[in-house]
């Protein structure tokens, strides 16, 4: 019978431990069966304890937690375990320093900033080659920077305020476009034209960078012309001051005299000045047509076609084939091409850049 009544005392426990003295549970209630049976006897354990009673922050005048799961004692199980809330002065106050801490700007790495990249990636970059090959220039001692030779690989440059040589040329390391256009008759030589003729601009359309013309030619003279976005040597390859040379073809009728190429290089008086040219030749005589080579680094409007018709050689045709050290070659009319990082460097060295 005692154990018969142990069984009924640990039952009646179980199933009563939602609402009998609040116990907590089914656990609570076998706990207090062990114990000698009593709720009010020990210390609850954690999950046995009853948060709606007072000497948990409970009671009659206690106010409804959200993280509560019921506020009677028939829900059963017992409350849900969850931290309470904090208060909002202290709430807002752990916000606002995540916040900073997270707003905070991280510190610059300044070492990094002064070492710059590896030379060899800067030298890819810029169309040199691969970094295996670019290393290779390093090792040959073929490359420069600020006036020193380089074997060291790795060396840490600016790109943006080291000057940088191969075989003794600039290597254009930012981000500038460099192309030759061997511009046909008829088109004009501005990048847009207000009365929708042919003009440069049509030939370097759906590009991101935007280009410009080195020099001009007038619409109906064809050969060489520089486009690119790279201001200052622009400036420089039109400036008399550097003296870069133009080499044109033009074609008159003879016969012409010998003292032709002195006269030239004399110098022709025009109505704005004296117009001199650097070198002449004749390139080909077929009975009284003559193919005749001018060269000359002023850059004044049609001053080729002006200086043979004061001579007495009004000019049927001329071509351009060479602006500076970028010969035309064999570029078909109407192509364009981007120039070689050497032809860069040679352009850059003529003008001292």
């Amino acid at each position: 019978m005692r154990s018969g009544n142990s069984r009924n005392s640990s039952g009646g426990g179980a199933r009563k431990g939602g609402q009998g003295g609040g116990q907590g549970g089914a656990r609570g209630g076998q706990q207090g069966a062990r114990r000698g049976g009593g709720a009010g006897k020990g210390t609850p354990r954690p999950e046995e304890r009853r948060y709606d009673r007072p000497e948990f922050g409970g009671g009659p005048d206690a106010q409804p937690q959200p993280w509560k799961r019921g506020s009677g004692s028939g829900q059963g199980g017992g409350p849900r375990k969850t931290a309470p809330s904090r208060p909002r002065e202290l709430q807002a106050r752990v916000e606002d320093a995540v916040r900073a801490r997270h707003d905070r700007p991280s510190k610059p790495n300044a070492q990094s900033e002064l070492e710059g990249e590896r030379l060899q990636k800067v030298l890819a970059r810029a169309g040199m080659g691969s970094r295996r090959a670019c290393e290779e220039l390093v090792e040959q001692g073929r490359v420069m920077v600020n006036g020193e030779v380089v074997r060291e690989q790795g060396k840490r440059v600016d790109p943006d305020k080291d000057k940088i040589e191969v075989d003794g040329l600039t290597v254009a390391t930012q981000n500038y476009l460099f192309f030759a256009l061997n511009k046909p008759a008829g088109v004009v030589a501005t990048m847009e034209d207000p009365d929708g003729r042919q003009c440069l601009g049509d030939y370097v359309t759906n590009r991101e960078t935007r280009l410009f013309h080195v020099g001009r030619l007038d619409t109906e003279t064809e050969g060489i012309i520089l486009l690119t976005n790279h201001g200052e040597l622009a400036h420089r390859l039109t400036h008399p001051k550097y003296g870069v040379k133009k080499t044109y073809l033009a074609a008159i009728q003879g016969p012409i005299p010998r003292d032709l190429g002195k006269q030239l290089k004399q110098g022709i008086e025009l109505e704005d000045g004296w117009a001199s040219a650097d070198d002449f030749k004749v390139i080909q005589n077929v009975g009284k047509n003559y193919l005749v080579e001018v060269t000359l680094h002023e850059g004044r409007k049609h001053i080729v076609r002006r200086m043979l018709a004061e001579a007495g050689f009004p000019v049927e045709k001329l071509v351009r084939t060479q602006f500076g050290p970028i010969a035309l070659g064999d570029q078909k009319s109407g192509w364009l091409r981007r120039l070689t990082n050497p032809e860069v460097g040679q352009l850059m060295k003529s003008v001292g850049l």
